[in-house]
Parts: C-alpha cells; structure tokens; sequence
C-alpha cells in the first residue's frame, strides 16, 4: 500500500481482465478441457496449460482419465464463444492453427495421490475415508476475506471485476457496438482507518473497432461502464479516469500479446490484498491443492469474517505431495479480531476439514463447473452458488467463541 504521511491514506490498487485477454483466454481454454472430462469421468485427474499467440493455440499436459475429449473442438469452440469469430481479428477460432501434447500424469505422481501416505503407513497413522486421497503437489495457499463489501473481498478487486464484467455485458448484449473482446480495468481505492472511503483512479482500456472516435469512446466508457460499476458516493472531483490511456486499442487479444494459463493468479484471487502461494487454479483437477486448498481456505476466512470474529483474516495451508493432512495452518486476522488468532485457529480446525478427499466431498468438486470461474474472480461471486463462498457455519464459529449476540450485518 502507498501512504501519504500528510494525510495518513492509504492507497490500493486491484486490476482485472475480461474473458478476451490473452492470458484470460488461456485460462478458458483450460478449463473448458477440464470440464469436459469431469463431464464424462469425474475422477478425472487432469493438470493441462495453454498459450496463446497470433494464429496459434498449444495446449500441453498431463491427464488420467477414462473420458473422450475431443481437445481440438473443444479449443475452437471456447475461442469462438469468447468472440474471436473472425479473421479480421487477427485470431479467431476457425483458423487458428491448434497443437496439442498431452500425455499420461506419472504413476509415481499418481500412486502417492491414489493412496495417500496416511493410508500406505498405518502404523504411522490411523487413517479415515477422508485421509483416502494425498495432496496433488507440495504448496501453500491463502485464503482471504474483510468486511469490505457484501461478499466479503477487497474493494479494489471487486470494483476492477465490475468493471471488466460490465465491459462483457456492454459487447455481448451489443449496448456499446464497437467494443471487441479485449479489455482491463485497475481501480485505487483510498483507504482510512482501514476502511474504503472513496476511488482514487479508475483506468479502463477497451478493444474496439477502427472507426470509433477516442474522444466518443472515452465518453461512452465513463457514462456506460464506469459509473455504472463505481458507486457514485466513491467518485469526487479529485478522482482520476483514464480511458484507453494509449489512444487507439484496436489491435488486442492474442494477436498483440501472447497469453499463458495461469500469468493472473492475483486477478483470479484477492488483487494482492492477500498474499497467494503462487499456484494457478485453472487446468487443475480438484486433488490440485493449489486449486482446492485456496477454495477451502477461502471458505474458512470468510466464514470467520462472515461470524463477526475479525474484521479482516487471511488464512495460509500448506501440504506436501501424497499426503492428505495439513502439514501446516496459520491465521492472521490484522488486529481486527475479537478473540485471539490462536483460539480462531483451534477453531478452524475444528470446523474445518483440510484433507484433499474432505474438501472435493464438500464442495462437490468432481463437476465441470470450471470454466465459467475462469474470469472475473474464484471468489467473491455473487453471480454464481459456488460453494465455497457460503457461510454456512458462520453461526456455529460465532457461538463455539463464546461470542453472544446476533452475527453482525
């Protein structure tokens, strides 16, 4: 955060991306392979990564899986259904050229997640159903919520994800006719005594056609996206927009930038208000923890916040590869909390289960429900029923502190 000793703001800045940035696009790609073999074999494992370019799509990966996927249809379609659809583009989903490598995961990498150690060295521990599956890989990951907003995420991250989703809606339901698919936003927030108080910046780039007028452009931007999304209370004379801040944004998507799976790990998570373990989320079967392990983090962090126990709380999980536990949990709640971390982290342990196999029976995490997720955030998604942003034990949390009164809010 930037602080200006004068007047003690603070400053945070988020960005996002719509569904037609390069690495965005990658992302889709993905998941949409993912989802179409959990479709047909949801113990599917699958770990695959896309790039992007001009003319060109690779995908490559690792896969075990009973179900047919037909990875080159699959590619096309997803492409096609962003709005690359034509030629003039300069990428588009019937022309582009398609490579694929895609081979079987390693037994030894399968063998540790199909029989967990837990379950290998009985006598080491006793095991459950739950301690059936090991961790997909080493890594630690952060789950993050505050009371900024309604779903609980950080205001920056969610007013950027306005911003590009309202792009999104303007193009697709044909409201601004020049707008193409490629876009970012970045929203500042300032920020006093911990609180969001007003926007400090607003920067939106969009992808449009040759023939409109930047000045027209800009001024469509602000009255039919911006101030749609930023609440008007937030704006004042002093906040900055800057609307395609280059001038001209015709040439977009994967034929000016090369896209990559998972190159956005912050636009898909908190916008850097928390920290991330670095592993990316789409191409990833659930027994990935770098993907379920961030789900159920989240789940724990918001739930906390959502009982009224800290006004802000990042949780961090860390596993090691074939094991099903935990090999460490840690909370920090900022100062915000009502009862000490330590006493929130017994809690969590004890409303919470961790392991790999308890965290897919939870969600429901075998289902093709990936791509859609793949823009505009994992988390704080008020548009979708995605399990992990529930707060169903919220309550429970609340009374098991010993808090009296009604969940606040």
């Amino acid at each position: 955060m930037e602080v200006d000793t004068l007047t003690e703001k603070v400053l945070f800045t988020s960005e996002s991306v719509t569904e037609g940035h390069p690495d965005k696009v990658a992302d889709q790609i993905s998941d949409a392979v993912l989802d179409d073999m959990l479709r047909e074999d949801p113990t599917s494992r699958v770990a695959v990564e896309t790039l992007v370019t001009k003319g060109l799509v690779v995908v490559a990966g690792e896969v075990t899986t009973r179900a047919y996927a037909d990875v080159r249809q699959i590619i096309r379609q997803t492409i096609m259904e962003i709005g690359y659809t034509r030629a003039k583009y300069g990428f588009d989903g019937e022309t582009c050229g398609v490579i694929t490598s895609i081979d079987e995961q390693s037994p030894d990498i399968a063998g540790g997640i199909d029989i967990s150690l837990e379950t290998r060295e009985p006598g080491v521990f006793t095991p459950s159903s739950k301690d059936s599956i090991g961790a997909g890989d080493q890594g630690m990951m952060f789950g993050y919520a505050c009371s900024d907003t309604p779903e609980l995420m950080p205001l920056p991250i969610s007013l950027a994800h306005g911003l590009t989703r309202r792009l999104s809606i303007a193009r697709n339901e044909r409201e601004l006719l020049w707008l193409r698919p490629d876009g970012k936003s970045q929203v500042t927030v300032e920020y006093r005594d911990g609180r969001p108080v007003r926007v400090d910046a607003v920067v939106v780039s969009a992808q449009h056609r040759p023939e409109i007028e930047l000045a027209a452009l800009r001024q469509e931007i602000i009255e039919h996206v911006i101030k749609k999304v930023i609440p008007a209370e937030m704006l004042d004379a002093k906040t900055r927009m800057f609307v395609n801040p280059t001038g001209r944004f015709t040439v977009g998507g994967p034929m000016a930038d090369t896209g990559l799976t998972g190159r956005k790990v912050e636009v898909d998570s908190y916008g850097g208000m928390s920290r991330h373990g670095g592993g990316c989320f789409s191409g990833k079967d659930p027994t990935k923890v770098d993907r379920s392990g961030a789900y159920a983090a989240r789940h724990a962090a918001k739930n906390i916040v959502a009982a009224g126990l800290a006004g802000r709380c990042e949780l961090q999980v860390s596993y090691a590869i074939g094991v099903a536990r935990p090999v460490s949990l840690s909370i920090n709640t900022f100062g915000t909390g009502i009862v000490p971390d330590h006493e929130l982290l017994n809690l969590v342990r004890r409303f919470f289960d961790l392991r790999p196999a308890a965290i897919i029976e939870r969600f429901d995490l075998r289902r093709p429900i990936y791509r859609q997720i793949a823009t505009f955030g994992h988390f704080g998604r008020p548009d979708l029923d995605l399990p992990w942003e529930r707060t169903d034990l919220a309550t429970g949390l609340r009374q098991a502190a010993g808090v009296k009164g009604p969940i606040p809010g």
